[in-house]
């Protein structure tokens, strides 16, 4: 094998594909709080979701988890789904919305390179919706390594974004 690939700059993850165990809970949760729109539905078992029209960034299916419990904390499996948003704004129009609904978070951060907020789905699967601050704002350490740490989100100043 060739030690020396690296996977192209232009390499994107293009979509996340959940179990889930109600269409309908996790279609109100994203579509319905988030905003996602629903591109198209595979009979009552899985639906497809996307932001902008694209075909999906998030598949939401039943096939495997249809009325089951959460996945338990402490094994393997997916951590969170990271959701970008294009603008500070942005991050703060969906922080009031989710303010305003009551909706728990499990966290907000500032990693230096990007502020996030924290929170669960109604499967208790983990979602990160968060900005990237420019690369020109990032700092480096002096192997050159990208500084990035967790500190608290400051959202009084997150929410003056509106």
């Amino acid at each position: 094998m060739d030690k020396d690939y690296i996977i192209p700059a232009q390499t994107r993850i293009g979509h996340v594909h959940l179990k889930v165990a109600d269409i309908k809970q996790s279609l109100d949760f994203y579509c319905g709080l988030l905003g996602f729109e629903l591109t198209t539905m595979y009979g009552n078992q899985a639906a497809f979701i996307s932001a902008g029209g694209y075909h999906h960034h998030i598949g939401l299916n039943t096939w495997h988890s249809k009325g089951m419990p959460p996945a338990p904390v402490n094994s393997v499996g997916l951590y969170h789904t990271a959701i970008l948003y294009p603008t500070r704004k942005d991050l703060a129009i969906i922080y009031d919305r989710l303010r305003r609904a009551y909706y728990p978070l499990t966290g907000a951060s500032d990693h230096g390179v990007s502020e996030a907020l924290y929170l669960n789905d109604p499967d208790e699967n983990g979602v990160e919706l968060y900005w990237d601050r420019p690369k020109e704002m990032w700092a480096y350490k002096e192997d050159g390594t990208i500084d990035m740490y967790t500190k608290p989100l400051d959202l009084d100043s997150l929410l003056k974004e509106i």
